[in-house]
């Protein structure tokens, strides 16, 4: 027991100085740390102040050269300053000194040119005594006042200055005129060619062909009761002869012809042909030619690039596909005067929509003018008005003949294209009466000459070819006939397109050798 207890102590003991030792070297450690951080502070610090120290005079360094620089800088801008001061002051001497030196040469000058005012005055006073003597001696010898010479000379010079101004206004009316003509002409050949409408002469005919010639009985039925309802409800005449497998529909109203047409083919299709069926196929015939009208008045506005035209307008249009004037079809004819109206609208840079807009609608009146009273004109003119048409538009329409006066060029536009229109070779078909009247009044006019021996009018009228006595009329005078032949039959024959007048002058010398 005693000696654990020994070995406990010593134990203990043991502990307790190495404890001390151990406590003594840390102390000793932590001394020499301390003391060499300190030696390392104290050098940093040193270091430090040392670093400072040069930076400091570097800064003072740098302040003095740039105070120095901006110094020099100063003293260059003050330097150029003071150049530049003296300079202007040299300049504003000089520019003095010329100043004065002009100032002496003004006055000198001046001093001249009253001198010479006042020689002037003198000379002038001189001239006006003169002048004075030589009036009155003018005065005595024409017997004549000043004040009347004035007048006299005057009026003379005014003479010829109107003289030579009606001249001049006289030469640039007819150089005018000559050009408006020339460009006239230029835009109607123009339009012309530009616009080339087929002419197809419309007939009083119609002809439905048959499947064979027993349908011609069926069509006239029982004690022909068929055929006179057919007649009665159309209007129209039905002529089955002997021509094989047709018909033949006569009437002068193109509209009912066309409703006969439908008709009687519809018949024909189905078979069945008595009275009552026939007034169905009938009725049926109306409301297909009252859509095609309508069709063909949106077709026609489609073709010309015309809208917004009221759509009574429209059929109105429509129905002149059944209308014709000497032959030509009312509603191509308002076509094409509306395409010729555009391109002549263009050529003289005006409205064109507008101009094609009149054009169509300048013969709208020929689709009801038989059945109200009144030109087509007046009703054309009174439809339009009605519809709410532009004042240009009615203007056209009823001065395209000539019975109003034209208040815009649009309107003289119009006409001259009906007129081209109308009177281009084929557009329309004259009757026999009038074309044997023109070819006689041609031979009329070319036998009524001196040393006419024959004529003919040939190729329909285009064309007069006259024979003359060659002891009679001379090679020059040849000429000269053509020329006023030509004249007389411009000024005296109303004809399409032109005609050809050809003199013909020709010598014979017979012999015989024996």
């Amino acid at each position: 027991m005693e000696v654990i207890i020994a070995v406990v102590v010593t134990a203990i003991i043991v502990a307790v100085i190495t404890w001390l030792l151990a406590t003594s070297y840390q102390k000793k450690v932590y001394a020499d740390k301390v003391g060499t951080a300190e030696e390392k502070s104290r050098e940093i610090i040193d270091e430090a102040l040392k670093v400072a120290e040069t930076k400091k005079r570097e800064a003072l360094l740098e302040a003095k050269e740039e105070s120095l620089k901006t110094k020099n800088e100063l003293e260059r801008e003050i330097r150029e300053r003071r150049n530049e001061l003296s300079r202007m002051e040299k300049r504003a001497l000089n520019k003095e000194e010329a100043l004065d030196r002009k100032t002496d040469a003004l006055e000198k000058r001046e001093a001249g040119l009253n001198t010479k005012e006042e020689n002037l005055n003198k000379k002038i006073l001189l001239v006006e005594e003169e002048t004075a003597k030589i009036e009155q001696e003018l005065e005595k010898i024409s017997g004549f006042t000043s004040e009347q010479a004035k007048e006299y000379l005057l009026k003379t010079v005014e003479d010829d200055v109107k003289h030579d101004t009606a001249k001049m206004i006289k030469e640039m009316e007819a150089k005018a005129k000559e050009e408006a003509s020339k460009k006239a002409k230029e835009y109607v050949v123009t339009a012309i060619q530009k616009c080339a409408a087929d002419h197809v002469a419309e007939t009083t005919i119609s002809v439905v062909q048959l499947p064979n010639d027993e349908m011609k009985g069926r069509i006239i039925g029982r004690e022909g009761r068929n055929i006179r309802t057919l007649e009665t409800l159309t209007g129209v005449d039905l002529i089955i002869d002997d021509t094989p497998e047709a018909v033949i529909l006569s009437g002068f109203d193109p509209m009912r012809r066309e409703i006969a047409r439908i008709a009687l083919e519809k018949l024909i299709i189905d078979g069945r042909i008595h009275p009552a069926r026939i007034e169905e196929m009938v009725e049926k015939a109306k409301r297909e030619v009252e859509v095609m009208i309508r069709e063909e008045g949106e077709s026609a506005l489609l073709e010309v690039g015309v809208h917004g035209i009221h759509p009574e307008l429209v059929k109105l249009l429509g129905r002149m596909k059944f209308r014709s004037s000497y032959g030509q079809n009312a509603l191509k004819h308002s076509i094409e005067v509306a395409h010729l109206s555009g391109l002549l609208a263009g050529e003289m840079g005006l409205d064109i929509r507008l101009a094609k807009r009149a054009g169509l609608l300048h013969d709208i009146g020929k689709s009801v003018d038989h059945e109200m009273e009144g030109s087509h004109i007046q009703i054309g003119a009174d439809l339009c008005r009605k519809y709410k048409e532009s004042a240009v538009v009615i203007n056209a329409v009823e001065s395209h003949h000539g019975d109003v006066e034209p208040t815009s060029l649009i309107a003289c536009v119009v006409q001259a294209a009906d007129t081209i229109s109308a009177a281009r070779p084929g557009a329309r078909r004259e009757t026999l009466e009038t074309y044997t009247n023109r070819l006689k009044q041609l031979e009329d006019i070319t036998n009524s000459y001196k040393g006419v021996d024959k004529s003919f009018a040939i190729q329909a009228g285009r064309e007069v070819r006259i024979m003359v006595i060659p002891e009679q009329v001379s090679d020059a005078e040849m000429v000269l006939m053509a020329r006023n032949i030509s004249k007389q039959i411009e000024s005296e024959l109303e004809y399409p397109g032109q005609i050809k007048v050809n003199v013909i002058r020709e010598s014979r010398v017979t012999d015989y050798a024996k």
